[in-house]
């Protein structure tokens, strides 16, 4: 166990930035899961631009890598643009 003040900092922040990474990264691939299973295409249309947000945002934050982002935004809106109206 640490025995330094900072240290023991340090792992107080690092147990509540994981926790809140986890959550995030849990939020966006529920998302990605209700999007993918979506069978109408207007709401799909009105439900992808919060799911690449959050994609975004998880890239920008170094919880996903930003090639993988591109990749799972690309799928998602050629997923949207062939479902039938």
């Amino acid at each position: 166990m640490a025995h330094h003040k900072s240290a023991l900092k340090r792992i107080r922040q690092t147990t509540k930035r994981r926790l809140e990474n986890r959550y995030y990264k849990k939020s966006a691939r529920t998302a990605i899961k209700n999007l993918r299973e979506m069978k109408d295409k207007s709401a799909a249309e009105t439900f992808l631009p919060k799911v690449v947000s959050m994609i975004d945002r998880l890239a920008k934050r170094g919880n996903i890598h930003r090639n993988k982002a591109a990749n799972l935004k690309s799928g998602l809106m050629r997923h949207v643009n062939t479902l039938a109206a």
